[in-house]
């Protein structure tokens, strides 16, 4: 494997979040702290524990997968789209690198960029909410894993898309909604049974769910069932990366 070319990538893609520091890493971090202003210190305080759980503290869990999805996508997706844009992608795909490398190297920035952030959202959350996290292994492998994940969808959407405003309209239209209801700011126990059945279609529910259990063990989904559901959703994207390059879908023409 050409360790210097997934190098150059990845530290050519880092590097352009240095240069939009307040845009990649300052704006969602203080979003996602007007959110535990909001609903950890303000409105936490005047709810009821939930699991046995300070309600500011319940939501984290759900907040730092939010931005751990939706930054994932964003930054993929836009790292592998701006160079189709600009036409640098023909480059960098006759260079003597595999596809591989390619992949590793955008994926790996930007799973690294959403990692920081969430890591960054974590330790800014224990100043405002009674944050505990009972398994930090699990919870690490957990960010680990969808941050790699979701930045492989986003690179599967910025080769996907073919202008601007399609970057946007899976993010904003199907993934943000999702994870407003996949149990971000209550427990899925609190649905009435249907909407219960209902919330199981959801696919981040799991990710949710296992999520918060190496927080404070207590989920609406097994662990071992969110692992799962996670590592199904990472091999189902790496069969349709392994496809676009077999093909050359949207980059050979």
């Amino acid at each position: 494997m050409n360790f210097r070319a997934i190098q150059s990538i990845y530290f050519f893609e880092m590097a352009r979040t240095r240069r939009t520091l307040a845009q990649s890493i300052i704006s969602p971090v203080i979003s996602t702290t007007l959110y535990f202003v909001v609903f950890g210190s303000a409105i936490g305080s005047r709810m009821s524990s939930i699991d046995g759980v300070h309600y500011g503290a319940f939501i984290v869990p759900g907040l730092t997968m939010l931005s751990i999805l939706t930054l994932s996508i964003s930054n993929a997706s836009f790292g592998i789209y701006f160079p189709k844009f600009t036409g640098t992608i023909y480059e960098v795909l006759s260079a003597p690198i595999s596809y591989l490398e390619i992949v590793v190297g955008y994926v790996g920035a930007a799973a690294s960029k959403s990692l920081i952030i969430g890591l960054i959202i974590l330790v800014t959350a224990s100043f405002f909410v009674p944050l505990e996290i009972k398994h930090p292994i699990l919870m690490f492998l957990f960010l680990m894993l969808t941050a790699f994940t979701f930045s492989l969808f986003g690179f599967i959407i910025g080769i996907w898309a073919d202008g601007f405003e399609k970057l946007q309209i899976i993010p904003l239209l199907i993934v943000t909604p999702l994870t407003f209801l996949g149990g971000s700011f209550y427990s899925i126990k609190m649905l009435p049974p249907i909407w219960q059945k209902v919330s199981m279609l959801n696919p981040v529910v799991y990710l949710i769910s296992g999520f918060r259990w190496s927080f404070y063990e207590s989920s609406d989904i097994s662990v071992r069932v969110s692992l799962m559901m996670v590592a199904v959703f990472l091999t189902a994207c790496i069969l349709v990366v392994a496809w676009i390059f077999k093909t050359g879908y949207r980059l050979k023409n």
